[in-house]
């Protein structure tokens, strides 16, 4: 056998070593390609449902969120007139202390008024009798 023959023997030895090496790998990369399909539609065949949830929850988000909107409205309607309620509380307030405060200036007068005739009253009487 010349050289060149052993040399073909070798490469031919070394591409059936090769391919027997490969034949496992490739038997593993088509099981596993038959994995991710399998999975992929099983993905697909859950994803579905889970979709139609999913905008089922939006639409009534969506409504929700527009309720929300117009409830929004009203209750600044209603902070509004509490704060113009709260303004003329105060206002109210103001005007029953000025009130109170002239009620309690008036008695003062009053009271000295009371005392100031009595007591010329009876000054009066004693002179009267007195004399």
């Amino acid at each position: 056998m010349s050289l060149t023959g052993i040399a073909l023997i070798i490469i031919a030895l070394s591409i059936l070593i090769l391919v027997l090496t490969l034949l496992p790998a490739i038997a593993t990369i088509k099981r596993t390609a038959v994995s991710v399909g399998s999975l992929a539609d099983m993905i697909q065949e859950e994803l579905r449902p889970t979709i139609q949830e999913l905008t089922a929850v939006l639409v009534e988000l969506k409504t929700v969120s527009g309720e929300v909107a117009e409830h929004t409205e009203d209750l600044n309607r209603f902070m509004t007139a509490m704060g113009e309620t709260g303004v003329n509380l105060s206002t109210i307030n103001r005007s029953v202390g000025v009130v109170a405060g002239l009620l309690s200036t008036t008695s003062a007068w009053t009271t000295g008024a009371k005392v100031a005739g009595r007591y010329l009253l009876e000054r009066y009487l004693k002179k009267r009798g007195g004399m």
